[in-house]
C-alpha cells in the first residue's frame, strides 16, 4: 500500500528526515509518535506529496508518480489546521468530490449521495446547513473527516486529529476513525501526541526521534519505559490495563537532586504507600520500602520508581531473613513511615521491624482495631509503637513532618 524507501528531507541545510524506510500494509491503523521536532508532520507531508524527498522514494500502490487528482482519489489528508473559508457543511463535504470531477464539472446527484453517506457515517448530516465557523472543534473535525470520506480514498492521513479537543471529543474522533478502518478497510496513518490514545487505538506504531525511526512495530514493542525515556527524556511507568488489556502510560514527575536529602523507609502494603513513595521521591528523598509481597500494588509502584525494596513471595508470610533485611533498611533511615496498612499474620513482622526506627511516623486514617486481623496481637504492638511515634491523619501530613 505505502512503502517509504531511504527518504531524506531537508529544509535548506537542515536534515529533517534521515534515511526513513518503512512499509504500511492495506487496512493497517498506524500511529506516528515522537517528541516535538522529530519529523512526524514532515513525514506525512512527504507521503502525500506536499513535500518532495531530498533523497529516496515514496511508493503508493506500486507507483512512485501520480497526477494530483489520481493521488487524491487514493489518499486523503485531515490536517490539524482549520480551513480559513466559511462555506456551509454540505458544500465543504462536497469539496471531497473534486478529484472525481472534470474541469468546471458540477457535482451530480450521485456525488451528493456519496457526500451525504459520508456525513451519515460521521454524524454530521444534522449540521448540513451550518457554516463552518459555527461549529465546535469536534464537529469541525468530523466534517473534515466526512470530506475525506467523500473522496472515497483507500488511505487517510491524519495530522494530530485530536489536537485542541477535550478527552470526550478525542475519543469520539478516534472511535470514528477506528470504525472506518475496521469496517471500510481504510488504511490509516495518524500522528498522535497522546501515548495512551496511541496505545489504545493503533495496530502498530512508528516512533520518530531526531528525524529517524527510533523504533517501529507492535504497540508493546514500541511503548516501553526504556524507549520513552530515550526518545522523550521522561520517566514513565508502562503497564497493561486489567480490563482492556491495552497499555497505560503514566509519567513520573522529574525527581529533585537527592544529594542533600535524607533516607526515608516506608512500611506499606495494599497500595497504601503509593502516595508516599511518589511524594517523597519527587522531593528528592532516598526512599526504600519493605516488606511487600510481589504483585502487591505497592510492589509495582516501588519497582517502577526503582526504589530499594525488601520483597516477599506472593501471599506468603514475612520470612526471618526478610525481617532482618527490613530492619537493616530501617536502621539506615532517618525517618520511617508506617502507612495505614491492614495487619494480618502474614505481615505482622512489619510492626516488629518498625520498633527499630530512629524517628517513626504513623499514618492513622482508621483505628488499628479496624485493620487488625490477628486477634489483638497487632493492636498491642501498634499501641506500643505509638508511644514513641509522631501520629498523623494522612500521607500529606507525614511528608510535612519529614520536610520540617
Amino acid at each position: 500500500m505505502i512503502e517509504i524507501k531511504n527518504v531524506d528531507f531537508r529544509y535548506g541545510m537542515q536534515l529533517i528526515l534521515d534515511n526513513i524506510s518503512l512499509k504500511v500494509e492495506k487496512g493497517e491503523f498506524i500511529g506516528i509518535i515522537g517528541p516535538n521536532g522529530s519529523g512526524k508532520t514532515t513525514l506525512l507531508r512527504n507521503i502525500c506529496r506536499i513535500l518532495k524527498p531530498y533523497k529516496g522514494i515514496v511508493v503508493i500502490d506500486n507507483k512512485t508518480e501520480h497526477k494530483p487528482k489520481e493521488l487524491a482519489r487514493k489518499l486523503a489528508v485531515v490536517s490539524d489546521i482549520s480551513p480559513d473559508f466559511n462555506f456551509n457543511v454540505l458544500d465543504t463535504v462536497l469539496m471531497g468530490r473534486a478529484p472525481h470531477l472534470g474541469f468546471l464539472e458540477s457535482e451530480k446527484e450521485e456525488d451528493i449521495k456519496i457526500a451525504k453517506r459520508a456525513m451519515g457515517l460521521t454524524n454530521t448530516r444534522c449540521l448540513a446547513d451550518k457554516c463552518m465557523d459555527e461549529l465546535s472543534s469536534g464537529e469541525r473535525q468530523r466534517v473534515l473527516i466526512a470530506q475525506c470520506l467523500t473522496q472515497e480514498p483507500k488511505i487517510i492521513l491524519l495530522d494530530e486529529p485530536t489536537s485542541h479537543l477535550d478527552i470526550n471529543h478525542s475519543i469520539e474522533i478516534l472511535d470514528l476513525i477506528n470504525g472506518l478502518n475496521k469496517e471500510k478497510k481504510i488504511t490509516v496513518m495518524t500522528i498522535l501526541h497522546d501515548l495512551n490514545l496511541a496505545a489504545q487505538y493503533c495496530d502498530r506504531l512508528i516512533l520518530l526521534e531526531k528525524g529517524k525511526v527510533f523504533c517501529s512495530g507492535p504497540v508493546e514493542k514500541v511503548i516501553t519505559a526504556e524507549n520513552i525515556k530515550k526518545a522523550y527524556d521522561i520517566d514513565v511507568n508502562v503497564k497493561k490495563d486489567d480490563v482492556s488489556g491495552k497499555l497505560i502510560i503514566h509519567p513520573f514527575k522529574k525527581r529533585r537532586n537527592a544529594a542533600d536529602k535524607s533516607r526515608v523507609h516506608i512500611i506499606g502494603g495494599s497500595g497504601n504507600a503509593i502516595y508516599l513513595m511518589n511524594g517523597l521521591t519527587e522531593r528528592g528523598y532516598r526512599v526504600s520500602t519493605g516488606v511487600v509481597n510481589i504483585g502487591d500494588s505497592d510492589y509495582t509502584a516501588a519497582q517502577a520508581l526503582e526504589l530499594a525494596m525488601v520483597k516477599e513471595k506472593p501471599f506468603s508470610h514475612i520470612s526471618s531473613a526478610n525481617l532482618e533485611k527490613n530492619i537493616c533498611l530501617i536502621k539506615e533511615s532517618e525517618h520511617v513511615v508506617l502507612a495505614n496498612i491492614p495487619i494480618g499474620l502474614a505481615n505482622i513482622k512489619n510492626l516488629e521491624a518498625a520498633g527499630s526506627a530512629k524517628k517513626l511516623i504513623i499514618v492513622e486514617k482508621e483505628p488499628i482495631e479496624e485493620r487488625d486481623y490477628t486477634n489483638g496481637m497487632a493492636v498491642k504492638l501498634y499501641n506500643e509503637l505509638k508511644k514513641k511515634a509522631v501520629v498523623v491523619s494522612d500521607e500529606r501530613s507525614a511528608i510535612e513532618v519529614i520536610e520540617k
